[in-house]
């Protein structure tokens, strides 16, 4: 990753608490795993010591890529929002100009996104449309369906 990533103070906390348990309990059952494999004879032809062995390097990938993510991660508190435009963390309230229907989106990181519940990316085609537009304005989405106008209608932290 070569970018910051912003998350609420929870999800960064619950991000921290995975790699923390994958490092100390995970970890050490992937290396007991190995070594109870290891006992039972042949590592050539020990289907089982293989298995243990791609377990492990599967999470040891896991791990470097979530320090990765955790290296760039940024805490934002959610009271100093700037709600005068479109940003991360903001819920946009919006009327699509095709259909008029108006809709609220809540813009957070990639890991917190739920369409279920209004949240969505800032990397999503429509989270990139709306981010830095302000109330009034006309966003203009390229999403796999045609081009979506969106009149900003309220923003709020």
């Amino acid at each position: 990753m070569s970018g910051i990533s912003y998350y609420t103070k929870d999800v960064l906390e619950q991000l921290k608490a995975e790699l923390h348990k994958m490092k100390t309990v995970d970890r050490t059952a992937a290396s007991r795993a190995i070594a109870e494999a290891r006992e039972k004879g042949d590592l050539r032809e020990n289907a089982e010591y293989d298995a243990a062995k791609e377990a492990q390097g599967l999470l040891e990938a896991k791990i470097s890529r979530l320090e990765g993510e955790l290296s760039n991660a940024r805490a934002m508190d959610e009271s100093t929002i700037d709600t005068s435009k479109a940003s991360i963390l903001t819920k946009v309230t919006v009327t699509n100009l095709n259909t008029k229907k108006q809709v609220t989106y809540h813009l957070v990181s990639e890991k917190e996104a739920d369409l279920k519940v209004g949240k969505i990316s800032v990397n999503s085609p429509i989270g990139k449309g709306l981010l830095g537009r302000q109330i009034g304005e006309i966003a203009e989405v390229n999403v796999p369906a045609g081009v979506i106008k969106f009149k900003v209608e309220k923003i709020t932290a």
